[in-house]
């Protein structure tokens, strides 16, 4: 195997690879004195939201706290889903049959609306849907993934193939997995193309959008509020956090109910002609079953494949995730020990405690936050019910605006939930893997 400093290519860095196409944006116009609503986030959660509300007349200020783009949307791995999550993830196993069954319909809305969305509009996003395989890390878990395959069907329409073992090598070109299940409404894209879109959208709808603008706090004004940032202050009738992953201390009710989580990636050097067509037929996008899974894709151009995981129970370096992160995409391939990597990166999900996203009111501040991994069709269309929610439409009832957000039992201390969690997952995959051999 490649040493540490072969498998590094000569061009290494911790961006991104989404960035090389369409980097991150400094927007440093003076901030508004006043507007109807201020977005406090610029992912594909504030910006649709942004662009939805200045469509309907508002006027509308978008702040992040560093460059647009440059937060979590733009450092996931593109997969846009259609509302499979809720069930691989078990976060159905707390919720009445009748609320699952409206979780999962609008979770599929959100694949239909991210679709048209990017076709209306015609935002230059890559956008290719190819299906999703979910790989069997054990024969137990081939059987865990039939009933929730079946479940996919029943409950949402979606097309859910089996594939046993021995076929395995029509999906992916590996013998890692002990088969699994596809469904072929699953897609892809590229994170940084799309935000771009984005941008664009919401500029063009009137929404203002201002970058290096951390919000310090946020005070009760009359019947509006007082948003001091770092290079300004605006008052607004309404504020929308879409934070998500990079949810802060501004707001105690949403730190206490939204735990980040890093996830790094790595992304290969350009693969030999020919090799993608074999280790991943048809472009797939691909995840797994264990704990802590690994997703990986082809990039939009097909030249690379994009490996995301894990590496360590605590937080590390990108530098030296990378090379962690290689010896796992080996377990799965071990053609590409030689491989070169590009780049490793890594983003924060907002993981929530029941595993649902949630979209509401506080205190009079409305939210939409949680996509627990699964945010780029999710998030785009939450930003598109808050705003509903916001411009009082009659539309704008939402399955993800239901129930309690339950917070911690920890108070703000959660700390120590993250590599707590991680090290579980890590012993529970452990000892599933003793189940591995047939």
């Amino acid at each position: 195997m490649a040493n540490s400093k072969q498998l590094l290519a000569d061009n290494f860095n911790t961006n991104p690879y989404w960035w090389d196409a369409a980097p991150p944006e400094t927007a440093l116009d003076d901030l508004p004195g006043k507007v109807d609503v201020v977005v406090v986030g610029s992912g594909y959660c504030g910006l649709t939201a942004a662009a939805e509300m200045a469509g309907g007349g508002a006027s509308v200020a978008v702040l992040d706290a560093q460059e647009l783009g440059i937060g979590g949307s733009t450092r996931s791995g593109g997969m846009v889903s259609s509302g499979q999550k809720l069930v691989v993830s078990n976060a159905i196993s707390g919720v009445s049959p009748d609320r699952l069954e409206r979780l999962l319909r609008e979770s599929l809305a959100s694949f239909d609306y991210l679709k048209e969305l990017v076709q209306t509009e015609s935002l230059d996003a890559d956008l290719h849907i190819s299906g999703r395989f979910f790989g069997a890390y054990t024969p137990a878990h081939f059987e865990r993934l039939r009933g929730q395959g079946q479940l996919l069907r029943e409950k949402t329409g979606v097309t859910v193939h089996e594939i046993q073992r021995k076929d395995q090598h029509a999906v992916i070109g590996s013998d890692y997995y002990h088969g699994g299940i596809v469904v072929d409404e699953y897609g892809g894209l590229h994170t940084a193309k799309y935000h771009r879109s984005l941008r664009d959208l919401a500029r063009r709808r009137g929404a203002g959008l201002f970058s290096h603008a951390p919000v310090d706090r946020i005070e009760r004004a009359g019947s509006g509020f007082r948003v001091v940032t770092g290079r300004g202050s605006i008052s607004a009738a309404h504020v929308v956090l879409a934070t998500n992953g990079y949810t802060g201390g501004v707001v105690p009710y949403l730190q206490k109910r939204v735990v980040p989580v890093a996830s790094y990636q790595i992304a290969t050097a350009p693969l030999p002609a020919g090799l993608m067509t074999r280790l991943i037929p048809g472009r797939r996008m691909i995840s797994d079953s264990k704990r802590n899974l690994f997703y990986i894709r082809p990039s939009p151009d097909g030249t690379r494949i994009l490996f995301g995981s894990r590496p360590t129970i605590n937080d590390i370096p990108e530098r030296e995730a990378a090379g962690l992160l290689h010896r796992k995409l080996v377990e799965v391939w071990p053609e590409l020990q030689d491989v070169q990597i590009t780049n490793c990166w890594k983003g924060y999900v907002a993981m929530t405690w029941d595993k649902i996203a949630h979209i509401g009111e506080q205190d009079g501040l409305h939210y939409a936050v949680g996509c627990n991994g699964n945010g780029v069709a999710l998030m785009t269309y939450l930003g598109s019910r808050i705003a509903r929610k916001v411009l009082a439409k009659a539309d704008a009832a939402c399955a993800f605006d239901e129930g309690s957000f339950p917070g911690s039992p920890l108070g703000g201390a959660q700390s120590w939930v993250v590599p707590f969690g991680a090290a579980l997952y890590r012993i529970g995959d452990r000892f599933d893997a003793l189940g591995r051999r047939n």
